[in-house]
Parts: structure tokens; sequence; C-alpha cells
């Protein structure tokens, strides 16, 4: 079953709390963007915010630090209740370690990479790692277009995670709307990452299940 992942980012921080929980039935997780304003040229939000939606919701978070150094951040993230911590292989020189240092925090670990950072860059943790993120906008800002060229590479990843017979997550972030994530998810796709196309749709629920239909037809 692929999974749709609302992403947090593209909420109304007016409405924050009643967003999210206008979708928890439907989401299958929560994805959170941590910003610093150096690795991406934005700033988004922290870990008290992240704590603060923890009680009112029982759907799992993952959490993005699409920062310069997460090394930094893991054990606060990692103690909002956090289900999976994501760092970025372009800011890690000691990747192993950084993964290492996530799952001691006793949360699930992912690697994210941007669409030009070929899947050789996490191969020293690939059988380490819960989730494998791929970016398919150049990371900073929501509401992007998909970058064509990187359905292909969803299908280079998919082709190279089971020649290898690894099964975490293969999560795509970025552009996903209702008009293309079918074709994601079939290129083998687990996790899609929703910003726009949910929050800023007429109806988010709605949304949602029209992906879910789509991208798993036969359920």
């Amino acid at each position: 079953m692929v999974k749709i992942a609302p992403a947090v980012l593209m909420v109304d921080y007016g409405r924050l709390a009643e967003e999210v929980l206008a979708v928890e039935k439907e989401a299958d997780l929560f994805q959170f963007d941590v910003m610093d304003g150096h690795f991406v040229p934005v700033i988004s939000y922290g870990a008290s915010l992240i704590r603060s939606l923890r009680p009112r919701t029982t759907a799992p978070f993952a959490v993005h630090l699409m920062v310069q150094y997460p090394e930094r951040y893991i054990t606060d993230f990692a103690r909002t209740g956090s289900d999976y911590l994501t760092v970025h292989a372009e800011v890690c020189p000691h990747l192993d370690r950084t993964i290492q240092q996530i799952k001691e925090a006793g949360v699930k670990a992912g690697v994210a990479l941007n669409p030009s950072t070929p899947i050789e860059a996490v191969d020293s943790v690939i059988r380490d790692v819960d989730v494998i993120l791929l970016m398919s906008v150049n990371p900073g800002f929501g509401g992007q277009g998909f970058l064509p060229h990187m359905e292909q590479k969803v299908e280079q990843v998919r082709q190279h995670l089971d020649a290898l017979e690894i099964r975490c997550e293969l999560e795509v972030d970025g552009g996903i709307t209702v008009e293309n994530c079918a074709r994601i998810a079939k290129a083998g796709a687990s996790v899609l990452v929703v910003g726009s196309a949910i929050f800023q749709s007429p109806d988010p629920v709605a949304t949602i299940r029209e992906m879910k239909r789509l991208v798993n037809p036969l359920s």
C-alpha cells in the first residue's frame, strides 16, 4: 500500500492544529519540514511546534531535517515524539555516524537526497535506514512543480532497492498532485509527501481519498 503523508509546511499556520486534525483520519503520517535558512534559503519551524501537536494526534510524525548541522538537533527532535528523523546526505560527512545517532535516540532513521544527488551517496548506510527520501523539487520552498526527470530516478532507486532486497520506505517529496501521484507510485514510491495539493485544495480530506484511490487501485 502506498502511503500519503500530508506536509505540514503548507498549512495555514493560524489554523495549524485545526487543519492537521481535519485530515488526521486519512493521513498515513504527517511530514514536518524543518528548514534552517542555511542548507535551504528559508526558515520554517522548530521542535516546539512538533511537540505542541504530538498530544493531539496518534498519527506517525516524520521530521525532515533540512538543516546544515542535523547532528546538533537529533536529540531535541527525538524528544518531541517524532517517529522518523530524516537527514540529508549532502550535509553529513559522517553519514553512518549520524544515522546511528538517530537510532540511539530511539527513532527510525531516514536519509534524503536532493534531485542531483545520486543514490550511490547512501550506499554506505542503505541497509541501516528505514526511509530513503527523494526530493523531486529543489528543496526550500513549497508549491514547486515536480521535476519530470525524477520519475526515472524513482524507478532506478526502486530497482536498486529491490535488487539488494532492501525493504525500507521509498519516499518522494515535492510537486506531487492528484494528476501525477499514480505515475510516481507506479515508478516505485511507497510514501508520497503532499503539501499544497492537499492543504490548498477546496476539500483536503477528499483530495487525500482520491489520491489513495489512484495510488492503490486494487485495494
